[in-house]
């Protein structure tokens, strides 16, 4: 896809993302929208994965280290092919494979069940750390919260991740600001993050996570760098693309009603 093409997507995500949670009355709006950029271009543009080969061992793995924003994988892997795009409207319904956060039991395409904040980028650096000693040449990605920094189980994985110079790792840090009890300055403060990652010895870059060529330079550089692992910290606004869900802690957690839907739906536009 080229850059407009992956605009449409995220346009579309977006859609889905509100939409499955009005219907399921549930969720997590807020940072599932801010991320959708993000996962839009590692879905659509850069991740070699393929939805009828989906155990290949050489395929690329991505890993939702922020688990509660499992409505923008769901919605990528739908209409990346994965399964049918009607599946999503049965998000955290009894019996849906759509649980409130990703099983990789459940859903194909989906290669660690998270939930428990801080350990998804601990699997995703034993997933390099794999590819490293099975000479393979897949990559890894794995995108966190701002706010999940504040688990140390991140730190030490940051450090094994540096040690062993896992150079087929980024990290993507979808860094809105918020998290459920607000500023994250003020809650557990785990700024500055470009200079903590620097110091546990990370290549590291700062970009617009809005800005899908951004994105998609930032991913490239990252391919090309040798020796460290690499984290991008990518600049969003939490409930990105929905005015009165903008920068509102509050959105965090809360599915919006059917009148909201419709006023997002609006705003958000796409063409579903």
């Amino acid at each position: 896809m080229n850059t407009e093409e992956l605009k449409l997507m995220a346009k579309n995500i977006r859609a889905d993302i509100v939409t499955m949670l009005t219907e399921s009355a549930s969720g997590h709006p807020g940072g599932s929208l801010s991320a959708a950029d993000i996962v839009t271009t590692l879905f659509f543009k850069e991740m070699n994965i393929d939805p009828a080969d989906d155990k290949n061992p050489n395929r690329d793995r991505f890993v939702l280290s922020k688990g509660h924003a499992a409505p923008v994988l769901y919605s990528a892997l739908a209409r990346k092919g994965f399964f049918d795009v009607e599946e999503l409207k049965t998000l955290r319904k009894f019996g849906s494979r759509l649980q409130g956060h990703p099983s990789m039991k459940c859903l194909p395409g989906i290669d660690m069940s998270t939930g428990s904040l801080g350990q998804g980028i601990s699997t995703a650096v034993g997933m390099a750390l794999a590819g490293k000693l099975d000479n393979k040449d897949y990559r890894v990605y794995t995108l966190l919260g701002d706010g999940e920094l504040e688990e140390g189980q991140v730190w030490e994985a940051a450090m094994c991740g540096a040690h062993y110079k896992l150079d087929n790792l980024t990290a993507f840090i979808d860094f809105n600001g918020l998290q459920i009890d607000g500023d994250i300055t003020k809650v557990m403060n785990p700024t500055p993050i470009d200079k903590k990652f620097e110091a546990f010895g990370w290549n590291v870059m700062i970009i617009d996570g809005h800005n899908i060529d951004e994105i998609i330079e930032a991913i490239e550089k990252a391919k090309n760098h040798k020796g460290q692992p690499t984290a991008i910290i990518c600049k969003t606004i939490k409930g990105k693309g929905v005015s009165f869900m903008e920068n509102e802690a509050g959105w965090h957690g809360t599915a919006p009603s059917k009148e909201q839907c419709e006023k997002a739906l609006a705003e958000i536009g796409g063409d579903r």
